[in-house]
């Protein structure tokens, strides 16, 4: 682990399209909203970004699910 504060700037791979049109292109793009963030179904997905930010795993890993 890393003392370096986490970089949402970090790029995915490529851009991840939304159904709503919007499309992610970085970590913080894909930030939830509290409310879903405190989903179960959420928190696997939610912990990939923040390892992803904290530069602990690729930032693929997050893309993937």
């Amino acid at each position: 682990m890393t003392d370096a504060p986490p970089d949402w700037s970090r790029a995915f791979d490529d851009p991840i399209p939304l159904p709503d049109r919007r499309v992610l292109k970085t970590l913080h793009d894909a930030a939830l909203p509290r409310a879903e963030r405190e989903q179960a179904a959420w928190q696997t997905a939610a912990e990939m970004l923040i390892m992803a930010a904290e530069d602990q795993r690729p930032v693929m890993f997050a893309h993937m699910l």
